[in-house]
């Protein structure tokens, strides 16, 4: 078996050929500066956050491949709703407002990872995030938003469906 994988945590956009990526895959024979321009080409969307790293190295052809990861949920929220971290006080003190836009980016981000067949159904699972960071939604309580999904108030928005085979 000449392929093998290994799996790193860097921070978007900042990989470098210090440890862990440099002293691990050095050995190896490859060109471990491709491996890092591919890795924050493919990370650069998520500065400042840390994202997983998988990179298969054939070490006969010394030929490799790099894919990337999603960062957590609570992370791309914080991200979008331009805060540090979730609220201390939930449903007492929100922390910030996330975009009906940006609940719906990241509901398209993480669909293949939180095992749901439609886009309404990932949008119910990252305003249930919100519940628990206290982040509001259009300004609104996201308890308010998730029974206003269920209602059928958005269903403009999640006309388009994902099938399980880009899951």
């Amino acid at each position: 078996m000449a392929e093998r994988t290994y799996k790193f945590l860097v921070e978007g956009g900042k990989a470098t050929a210090g440890p862990p990526i440099g002293p691990t895959l050095t050995p190896l024979g490859i060109n471990v500066l491709q491996v890092i321009e591919e890795i924050n080409r493919k990370t650069n969307e998520f500065k400042g956050m840390h994202v997983t790293v998988n990179v298969s190295v054939d070490s006969e052809t010394k030929s490799f491949k790099v894919e990337v990861g999603v960062p957590s949920t609570v992370a791309l929220i914080a991200r979008e709703a331009g805060i540090e971290k979730g609220s201390g006080m939930t449903g007492k003190q929100p922390v910030g407002d996330l975009s009906l836009e940006g609940l719906v980016k990241i509901a398209k981000l993480k669909i293949g990872q939180v095992r749901v067949k439609d886009l309404k159904s990932a949008v119910l699972t990252v305003a249930g995030t919100c519940v628990s960071m206290g982040v509001t939604i259009n300004g609104k309580n996201p308890k308010e938003f998730i029974e206003e999904v269920r209602a059928g108030k958005y269903e403009d928005l999640f006309s388009e469906a994902i099938s399980s085979s880009q899951a």
